[in-house]
C-alpha cells in the first residue's frame, strides 16, 4: 500500500504516476520488493493518456475504462485514433473493494475531518487508520 497526501482540494489522477512509484510488492520467498505490480485498476479519472503511457511503458496491466468522449474521440479520427484500450469488467467489479476501504478509513474521524495541521502528522494519522483497519480484518 502506498499512501500520497495532497492538497485539500486537488485531484487524485494527477497523483497516479507519483502514487505508483512508491508501491512496493513484496515477494513471497524474501527478497527485496519489486516495484512494479501486476496489475492495476481504476475508474474513468485515471484514464489519462499520460497514465495509459506510463502504464505501457512500465508493461503494467491495467482495468481502466475508457470515458465516452475519449472513446468517440478516437473513433473520430479513424485509423490514426490506435487501438481500442482493453477491458475487462471481471477484474473491474473489485474495484469497489478500494472504494469500501476509503469509505472503511474515513470511518475514523480524524481521517474524515483532518484537523491535522500538517502533511507529515496527517500521514501518520492515515497509517495508523490503515494498520488498526487490517489488523481488524
Amino acid at each position: 500500500m502506498a499512501l500520497l497526501i495532497t492538497p485539500r482540494q486537488g485531484g487524485d489522477a494527477p497523483q497516479f504516476i507519483p502514487v505508483m512509484d512508491r508501491i512496493r510488492v513484496g515477494r513471497r520467498g524474501g527478497g527485496r520488493p519489486r516495484a512494479r505490480p501486476d496489475h492495476v485498476g481504476g475508474d474513468k479519472a485515471y484514464s489519462s493518456r499520460r497514465n495509459r503511457r506510463y502504464l505501457r511503458r512500465r508493461q503494467i496491466k491495467h482495468t481502466i475504462p475508457e470515458p465516452r468522449n475519449q472513446r468517440d474521440n478516437r473513433q473520430r479520427r479513424g485509423s490514426k485514433g490506435g487501438r481500442p484500450t482493453s477491458f475487462d469488467t471481471t477484474i473491474y467489479k473489485r474495484r469497489n473493494e478500494v472504494e469500501r476501504t476509503i469509505l472503511a478509513l474515513k470511518n475514523s474521524r480524524a481521517v474524515a475531518t483532518r484537523f491535522d495541521k500538517r502533511t507529515y502528522v496527517f500521514h501518520g494519522t492515515v497509517t495508523l487508520a490503515s494498520i488498526r483497519l487490517w489488523l481488524k480484518a
